[in-house]
């Protein structure tokens, strides 16, 4: 049996690299009237691999093994929030997840119009 780690690590990363992606979690971006918003991630990726060989003199016999694991954890951390040519970062609440991000957007429209209006 030939032993291909190579191509095993090949098709684990380009899984993880297909997969790290806003849209896997958040979706994509959106318009929220004059409002832009584009999700953004925290990835954390680990990998771990060992393969071994050996040879029996007395049988002529020859062994191999390998393993190889990965994983993945994906987090929505906020959304860029643009209007015209202001951006700003809305920031997901950590104790209540993506649902914070999206109760905050309109107290976030409405600060922005508030700076538009005073600079008026």
């Amino acid at each position: 049996m030939e032993l291909h780690f190579e191509e095993l690590l090949g098709k684990i990363t380009d899984f993880m690299k297909s997969e790290a992606k806003t849209e896997t979690v958040v979706g994509e971006q959106f318009d929220l009237g004059e409002f832009r918003c584009v999700p953004v991630i925290k990835v954390g990726m680990g990998f771990g691999s060992g393969g071994g060989e050996e040879t029996d003199v007395k049988t002529k016999g020859q062994g191999q093994g390998m393993g190889a694991g990965a994983g993945m954890g994906i987090q929505p951390i906020g959304f860029l929030v643009t209007r015209g040519d202001q951006i700003s970062f809305l920031e997901a609440g950590k104790t209540h997840g993506l649902a914070a991000a999206f109760e905050k957007i309109p107290d976030l429209i409405e600060k922005i119009a508030q700076n538009k209006t005073k600079k008026e």
